[in-house]
């Protein structure tokens, strides 16, 4: 969508009316790294408070949608956002917004110890597979998705997660992020305090959202530091994940059509050389390995 330069009035009306009668709107920042919600974070005086505002592109479902996971979450144990106030039918705002609270976080993806980094990575997303799994019984299916879909399968590795496709629709549910990369947490201090962007929550197998986080791993660092993130992974959930070249392959036949078009999130994260060349050079090797192996 158009990224605007500020939130709508409205949506700001509403971060006043939801700070208290006198509060005042401080600063308005534009939080870089997503491509599907413009957001901001926002802050007010008297009294001071931070919320954050999302903006979807008009007739967008993934508003709602957000509203239906942030709700069940109910914080997940501050490590989620709590919805504040939504719009989702132009009550007040001209397209789906949400406001949401702010975590005490940063984006960090150029870690000084990216060994540590990674495991952190793996534990917290050990603990969102943990959510009982009669809360997702309102949340659709991965599979069920275009996204999440054989139709969404591409490049040289399709062939191959295609004719292993009753392994991945036999896998087991487990609450699935569904968009678990490294510029969706935020850390303060160095410690991973929150996963952001639950737009896109569904109910699928593990190893979406583990294969996932592996090939950001692979494409900003390497297989070493994918492996540590398994590993601790694999650790918290007290068992081996079981055929992870299955995984990788899948995140990497979803993603074939569309890797060069996530250099506008590496690069306001510092990753100014991950451009589109790069991207796609470094995902082709990573396929090249992956079916030397298979």
């Amino acid at each position: 969508m158009a990224d605007p330069a500020l939130p709508s009035e409205a949506a700001l009306d509403e971060v006043q009316r939801l700070a208290g009668p006198a509060a005042t709107i401080a600063s308005v920042v534009n939080l870089k790294g997503g491509q599907h919600a413009a957001t901001w974070r926002v802050e007010t005086e008297g009294p001071r408070r931070m919320m954050v505002v999302r903006q979807f592109p008009a007739g967008d479902s993934a508003a709602a949608h957000e509203a239906q996971v942030l709700r069940m979450l109910d914080g997940f144990g501050n490590m989620a956002p709590v919805l504040l106030a939504s719009d989702l039918t132009g009550r007040w705002s001209d397209c789906p917004t949400t406001i949401i609270s702010w975590l005490d976080g940063e984006a960090d993806i150029m870690p000084s110890d990216p060994d540590a980094w990674a495991a952190q990575l793996g534990r917290v997303l050990a603990q969102v597979h943990a959510v009982p799994g009669d809360r997702l019984a309102g949340l659709p299916s991965v599979c069920g998705r275009r996204s999440g879909s054989r139709a969404a399968l591409a490049g040289p590795a399709a062939e191959e997660i295609r004719s292993r496709w009753p392994q991945i629709a036999a896998a087991p549910d487990v609450l699935a992020h569904c968009d678990y990369w490294s510029g969706n947490v935020v850390w303060r201090h160095g410690v991973l305090t929150g996963i952001v962007d639950w737009s896109g929550a569904a109910r699928g197998p593990r190893g979406f959202d583990v294969g996932w986080c592996r090939l950001d791993l692979c494409l900003l660092f390497d297989q070493r530091v994918a492996g540590v993130f398994l590993s601790a992974y694999e650790e918290a959930i007290g068992r081996p994940l079981g055929d992870i070249g299955l995984w990788d392959g899948w995140a990497l036949a979803r993603s074939c059509a569309g890797v060069t078009s996530w250099a506008p999130n590496y690069q306001p994260l510092g990753r100014v050389d991950l451009d589109e060349r790069e991207l796609r050079r470094r995902h082709s090797q990573l396929t090249s390995r992956l079916l030397d192996r298979t």
